[in-house]
């Protein structure tokens, strides 16, 4: 999207009743401009005086000169400029039929006054050192095709005028506009487009002009005289003044806590801590929206039907946009409710497993969907299905490709450990580097630091093929350790109805297959006031209580991993940690920065989509705490893992490193050899890496050309500084975070940027549904203890008869299991007019030949990864992506078509 800026309103000009051509303010001021923005011509200046026939120039000869150049300018005839601009159809906004003031909007479009146009000049005028007047014009509807509305305006630029720099708009309706782009066509250098897709408010909501600026891109010492007051003034309107609440029509980007997830006023129950500005519970920020307190907790925000984000960051109603938000909207406020309605008993499980085959075949009966069917049919098309034999409308879901691929791949220990490196979290298993296990936690609250999974017991389940030690010099013994993050929250979590919470270890050894077998679990309760310190380890077993009881210690361990998953590895990982870039990135760079029109497309969606799930998803009672195990705790647990979060392990081959999964070697690929060859995420993940760190590297290394440039840049040094110190306010002071002073320092920064954005956010989120939609394959609860904790002869002889019960018993209930299927169905669907890496070139990016020479480069490399990935997913050797029944790693794919596709990277974080 292209920002712009909010500029004070000087004189309007007046527009004769339907008269096409406008009135004309010309400039009194002579000179040109050298800018290349796009508007030139050539101008007959008289010529240099011969230097040997030189004398000194009295004043009263350079009043000559000036005199002769004015007359020059003069003799030159006036170019009529015509505007070609695009408005697209929205709800609600000035080509909408609804409201009180249409009648009046349709006689401002009559006289042809829907907008006011007015042209910047690049540069000062040589004379006066001002701005020079503006080229003001009315613009005037033509033709309507599909969902864009056609304006015309023609504007007459004095010969003296020089190139147009920008573009000032102001909307004579009552109601806001969505300003697609405007063409500028009748310079000898062809037509200027400038990208808009911004809104712009009525001028009777908002009196200052909105400020749109050409496509070449600018460092703040290299920017046109004549625009330096408009890119200031573009920044100073979009941080405010940090007072009052913040209006839907505002684009005011600030900083706030994570105050607004509990609804104190509402309940007691419903209270949650603020995250973000403490020691206990350090968070990144979110965008300010300035809604008063509450009233039984000051320290958090009260809550309200909508929640504001600026106002260029709303696209979702724009009627040509099938966007991903609104149908998630929709799930959660229409399709959610209608479920509890028909679900009467929220702690009702399934009663045998064909029982959740029936979501796929039958669906489930929600006749309250049936007054919502003509809506929600449009943007549901996956779910809302019609039975042709009944009448009402049923929730069906589709059946995952895991499902259709093999039916009983999710209870086998090879697709386990599989999906640890080719499924939706691939980035929590780390390489055993100190035997015996140990926790950092207290052993005087937490019990025995050292790990109850034995050299014994390992070397047993080995079966003598190797020892131990020589597994780890071999560096073949792998862990999901989640047992310190979960350890101190095992107790609260237990107090809740319905879900229950172990620490947990995992540990894998790797095959001369490349494939990871798991050896035990590792389950363990703290000590509490009322009992003593519970753990056991569990291994595969060759007896039938062996093997279910390894099952369900796997589904408790599924559990971990899916809200560590939800809550870290995606959540807080990708959605929140950038939320401070973007705001960062509006506030401290302007809309002609090079870097700005560099990350802009990979922001695109993320703050809306982020607000979205503070309402509904991150919530208190919201989906994830009342279906993923922590339970009211779940926001917690991701503020203690962002104790751990450090930007410059965000870069994917830092992360490897960091967790023993890579280590660095010049004469591997891309620089660094695997710990386990067959890794598909990270195989297809380093291929990608390199291919955006080249593009990034050739961007910057245009517009830094000279490395000093880089410290001299004060946007960019304060926009880095503002991330870390207000944006991650709460790691200000860690000794981690990059420096910023040459052009290599910015690419890592940047690439860590937007491969977070980009491709861990694709990697984590797109399988979610192919992966997680038949819920035994990824629980994101379990909802009782393991049977042979603490268990009574009662309850041990129910789980001796009916092994399965109890199984289906630990599994979500049937409200938690289709409530999360219908979110992951959501979550994991590409939009129609998703946008994905190398798919389209930005205008910016195409106005100069370098960088678009750059950009088709980067595209041809994405085809080629394309090629790759399909080729790999085609060799037999590669068993973690290929073998009967497996379903192929195509989450790093860069291109997807429109749904539930497993593959794909989009730009940004969208959905």
């Amino acid at each position: 999207m292209m920002r712009s800026l909010i500029h004070p309103s000087t004189s309007t000009s007046h527009c004769i009743l339907f008269l096409r051509s406008p009135f004309i303010h010309r400039s009194n001021g002579g000179g040109s401009s050298s800018s290349s923005l796009g508007f030139r011509r050539k101008h007959n200046y008289p010529e240099k005086q011969n230097k040997k026939n030189t004398t000194p120039l009295s004043l009263n000869n350079i009043k000559a000169q000036a005199s002769q150049n004015k007359a020059a300018i003069k003799d030159q005839e006036d170019v009529t400029v015509k505007a070609d601009i695009t408005v697209k159809l929205t709800v609600g906004g000035f080509l909408s039929s609804l409201g009180l003031s249409h009648g009046l909007d349709d006689i401002t479009d009559l006289v042809g006054k829907t907008l006011l146009l007015e042209f910047a000049s690049a540069e000062l005028d040589p004379y006066t050192g001002l701005e020079k007047r503006t080229v003001k014009g009315c613009a005037h509807q033509v033709k309507q095709e599909g969902d864009e509305v056609k304006y015309e305006a023609e504007l007459v630029v004095p010969p003296d005028f020089g190139d147009i720099g920008a573009v000032l708009v102001e909307n004579e309706h009552h109601k806001e506009t969505y300003l697609k782009d405007m063409v500028l066509d009748g310079h000898p250098d062809g037509p200027i487009t400038v990208i808009c897709n911004s809104w712009v408010q009525s001028k009777f909501d908002n009196p200052e002009k909105r400020v749109f600026f050409t496509s070449k891109s600018y460092l703040p010492t290299q920017t046109p005289s004549g625009l330096k007051k408009y890119r200031e003034k573009e920044l100073e309107s979009l941080r405010g003044n940090g007072e009052g609440e913040r209006k839907k029509i505002d684009r005011i980007y600030d900083y706030d806590t994570y105050n607004d997830l509990g609804d104190p006023d509402s309940s007691a129950d419903l209270k949650r801590p603020v995250l973000g500005g403490s020691k206990e519970f350090p968070y990144p920020r979110r965008c300010r929206t300035g809604r008063p307190p509450c009233k039984t907790d000051p320290a958090s925000e009260s809550r309200s039907s909508s929640v504001y984000v600026p106002r260029d960051e709303q696209f979702s109603e724009i009627k040509s946009v099938t966007f991903s938000a609104t149908t998630l909207y929709s799930v959660l406020h229409a399709v959610i409710p209608s479920l509890e309605t028909a679900i009467l008993d929220s702690s009702l499980g399934f009663p045998f497993f064909a029982a959740i085959d029936t979501l796929f075949d039958q669906g489930v009966d929600v006749p309250d969907l049936k007054a919502k069917k003509g809506f929600l049919r449009n943007i549901l098309p996956r779910l809302i299905k019609a039975l042709k034999d009944l009448e009402e409308d049923i929730l069906a879901f589709e059946p995952p490709e895991l499902i259709l691929r093999d039916k009983f791949a999710w209870d086998r220990d090879e697709e386990f450990s599989r999906q640890t490196l080719a499924g939706t979290n691939p980035y929590t298993l780390k390489l055993v580097t100190e035997w015996p296990l140990k926790s950092s936690l207290d052993p005087k609250i937490y019990g025995p630091q050292e790990s109850s999974i034995t050299t014994e017991l390992v070397e047993c389940e080995i079966k003598g093929v190797i020892t131990v030690k020589e597994a780890m010099k071999q560096k073949k013994l792998f862990v999901l350790d989640y047992h310190d993050t979960l350890l101190p929250y095992v107790n609260k979590v237990r107090e809740i109805d319905g879900t229950t919470l172990y620490g947990s270890r995992t540990l894998f050894i790797l095959t001369p297959e490349s494939t990871l077998r798991p050896l035990a679990i590792e389950l363990t309760r703290p000590p509490s006031e009322t009992k003593p310190l519970w753990r056991k380890v569990y291994t595969p077993g060759h007896d039938s209580t062996a093997c279910w009881l390894w099952r369900l210690a796997k589904c408790h361990v599924l559990a971990h991993d899916s809200g560590i998953h939800q809550l870290v590895s995606h959540w807080l990982r990708t959605h929140c940690s950038t939320e401070p870039y973007i705001i960062a990135t509006n506030r401290q760079l302007s809309a002609m920065h090079p870097i700005y029109r560099l990350l802009d497309p990979h922001f695109r969606y993320t703050m809306e989509i982020n607000a979205l799930a503070r309402d509904a998803l991150i919530n208190a009672g919201g989906i994830i705490e009342s279906s993923f195990s922590p339970g009211k705790y779940s926001m917690e647990l991701s503020s203690v893992a962002y104790k751990d979060w450090r930007y410059d392990q965000e870069a994917l081959p830092a992360d490897l490193i960091s967790r023993g999964l890579a280590e660095e070697d010049p004469t591997a690929p891309h620089g660094l050899k695997l710990a386990i060859e067959d890794y598909p995420f990270a195989n297809d993940g380093l291929a990608l890496w390199d291919r955006l760190k080249q593009w990034v590297s050739d961007y910057v290394n245009h517009y830094y050309s000279n490395p000093s440039q880089i410290q001299s840049d004060h946007e960019l040094q304060s926009w880095w500084t503002e991330i870390r110190t207000k944006g991650h306010a709460d790691k200000k002071d860690e000794p981690w975070w990059p420096k910023l002073k040459t052009p290599d320092d910015l690419i890592g920064i940047l690439t860590t940027m937007i491969w977070v954005a980009s491709a861990h956010h694709a990697a984590v989120n797109f399988g979610q549904y192919p992966y997680a939609g038949y819920f035994p394959n990824r629980p994101t609860i379990a909802r009782v203890n393991i049977p042979d904790e603490d268990s009574t002869e009662t309850q041990w002889k129910k789980f001796l008869d009916k092994p399965e019960v109890v199984m289906l018993m630990t599994y979500p209930s049937q409200i938690q299991a289709t409530k999360v299927m219908a979110v992951l169905d959501v979550l994991s669907t590409h939009s129609p007019d998703e946008e994905y890496l190398g798919e389209k070139m930005e205008p910016s990016w195409a106005s100069d030949p370098i960088i678009a020479a750059a950009y088709e480069r980067f595209t041809g490399r994405l085809k080629e990864l394309e090629g790759i990935i399909d080729h790999r997913n085609a060799n037999p050797v590669l068993r973690n992506r290929t073998g009967a029944g497996v379903v192929p790693y195509e989450l790093l794919k860069p291109l997807s078509e429109p749904g539930v596709t497993g593959k794909g990277v989009p730009y940004s974080i969208s959905i």
